[in-house]
């Protein structure tokens, strides 16, 4: 009797304790905020596409940024050292030189006041290009952040799209109603 009413005990136990473990809960599945993506990715570039769970974008962002980061610098130093040998020889100081320093193999006479005229020009014309392009590229880093926002943006807007292989197309015949006629044709649904 008293192994009966102590396997009876446990039995009940038992189904108490699966009845509690077998009891279905949805998990609710958070939803995915483009709105989210897009601050994400403004205050720190990349980040949008991590939340985004595209980790392979990462490091293309990050590269394009230092590619664009080092022709910012590297024009900048160029307009930097045209502008101040333009300066240089600008005001006919004998004390300031360091245009000499880009009179590659003496190619220009400096000497002659023609000659030395022109080359003040070229340095000039240098100055002006390395400024447009230091200026270009910095534009060009404004449009690349605007592109990581967008794509960050438009990767949650279609992070639930449905891309798998379901596609489907049915063809039925069936009714065709045209004017005051009833004909036969066919239907084609196409489900995506």
């Amino acid at each position: 009797m008293l192994i009966l009413v102590i396997s009876t005990g446990l039995k009940t136990s038992a189904q108490k304790i699966t009845a509690a473990d077998s009891v279905m809960v949805a998990l609710e599945k958070p939803e995915h905020s483009p709105r989210k993506a897009t601050i994400y990715s403004a205050v720190l570039p990349g980040l949008g596409q991590i939340y985004n769970k595209k980790y392979w974008k990462v490091p293309l962002v990050y590269i394009g940024f230092g590619t664009l980061g080092y022709f910012i610098d590297w024009n900048n130093d160029q307009y930097t050292l045209y502008r101040e040998a333009y300066a240089d020889i600008a005001d006919d100081d004998p004390n300031t030189n360091s245009f000499e320093e880009l009179n590659f193999e003496g190619r220009w006479n400096l000497d002659n006041p023609r000659e030395r005229n022109q080359f003040s020009e070229a340095l000039n014309r240098a100055k002006e290009t390395a400024r447009r392009n230091r200026d270009l590229v910095i534009i060009s880093t404004a449009a690349f952040y605007a592109l990581n926002i967008i794509d960050a943006s438009v990767d949650a807007h279609l992070f639930n799209f449905d891309i798998s292989d379901d596609l489907t197309m049915k063809w039925m015949p069936g009714p065709v109603y045209c004017l005051d006629q009833r004909l036969v044709g066919i239907h084609c649904r196409i489900r995506f």
